[in-house]
């Protein structure tokens, strides 16, 4: 496979190995690398790629493992939370703080999920998968992957919750 082929197949899942990386291994730095490491290993076996009925699953499950293993080295131990919010100048002042501190409590109760329930949130809620090709990436059962996925929203949800009502009495 020549280097035109190879980027054709590539550069559509290249954001998406990035927001995998980044959600697994919190920084922007580390998932910046891991990308960089990602591409490189999929440049490795080029000429295997042709091979792989789906190319954005085998991607995704590369950045899942190699992420994984990243973090058991414990690499990543003094990693810090680091967040960006896109910019919307349309926003008011107020506005912006209460979508960035919204955005921050997500990421923490994200982070804080079971490793499987991260996984398959990112998957499913951010990247938008289908519940196949999840399938795929985790080599987890369908049931296994609704329980997680659900699993996984509620905590979210209880959190936000939690935390919005705190201090307020309940009737």
């Amino acid at each position: 496979m020549k280097q035109q082929a190879f980027l054709e197949k590539i550069n559509p899942v290249k954001d998406k190995i990035y927001r995998l990386a980044l959600r697994l291994l919190i920084s922007k730095e580390a998932a910046e690398d891991a990308t960089q490491e990602i591409i490189f290993k999929l440049w490795a076996r080029k000429d295997k790629l042709k091979d792989y009925t789906n190319v954005e699953a085998f991607a995704m499950t590369t950045t899942k493992n190699y992420c994984l293993d990243e973090l058991k080295a414990k690499k990543n131990n003094n990693l810090r939370i680091i967040h960006q919010n896109y910019e919307n100048n349309s926003r008011s002042l107020q506005r912006e703080l209460e979508v960035k501190d919204e955005l921050y409590w997500i990421d923490r109760i994200v982070n804080d999920l079971p490793k499987q329930q991260k996984i398959v949130f990112q998957l499913r809620d951010i990247e938008q998968l289908e519940f196949d090709e999840i399938l795929e990436i985790t080599k987890m059962k369908p049931t296994a992957i609704r329980v997680a996925l659900s699993r996984a929203r509620k905590k979210i949800r209880e959190s936000l919750t939690n935390k919005h009502n705190y201090g307020h009495k309940r009737s």
